[in-house]
């Protein structure tokens, strides 16, 4: 199976899942570049469970559309958990949505540190009136190949998250 058919598929299952539950999703990214997006809206009839999506790459975007703080960037970077939380929380904020995926890394090949090397990526999930859930991953490979990843785990975090509530 190519890589994107298998996005095709989880989004599929998160498209059902959202219908079932009648939720509207948003999506806040910065090192996917509006990938997520990409892949839950070439699915037909998205707009009945997709409300809409932020790329906010630099911590500029981060802190005018989403309401980021700077001093939470500053304290963290932009590759932290608190601030793909404080991205789920602003996309939810700003939109329609009950669902919110967020996502921030280090894509290479340039970039990353010692602390934060490349492949280092954060990812929130969260339903509008929670707290959101965050974690780090470190993924390998080039830049596409990590950005794959995220969004791979992205979708597999959603469909963990809606299927609390169609359980």
């Amino acid at each position: 199976m190519l890589p994107e058919d298998t996005l095709r598929l989880l989004a599929q299952k998160l498209a059902k899942q959202l219908q079932d539950n009648q939720q509207m999703l948003v999506t806040a990214e910065s090192c996917t570049g509006g990938w997520l997006a990409k892949i839950v809206t070439d699915l037909p009839g998205s707009s009945n469970w997709y409300d809409s999506g932020f790329v906010t790459y630099s911590n500029h975007a981060k802190q005018q559309a989403l309401g980021v703080s700077a001093e939470l960037i500053a304290e963290h970077g932009a590759v932290s958990q608190a601030v793909v939380e404080a991205m789920v929380s602003g996309a939810l904020k700003n939109s329609q949505a009950e669902v919110a995926a967020a996502v921030s890394g280090i894509a290479g090949p340039g970039g990353g540190s010692e602390s934060k090397p490349v492949g280092t990526v954060c990812l929130a999930v969260g339903l509008r009136d929670q707290p959101p859930v965050a974690r780090q991953e470190h993924f390998s490979g080039d830049r596409e190949a990590i950005r794959y990843a995220a969004i791979k785990v992205l979708l597999q975090e959603l469909l963990r998250l809606t299927a609390k509530k169609s359980a």
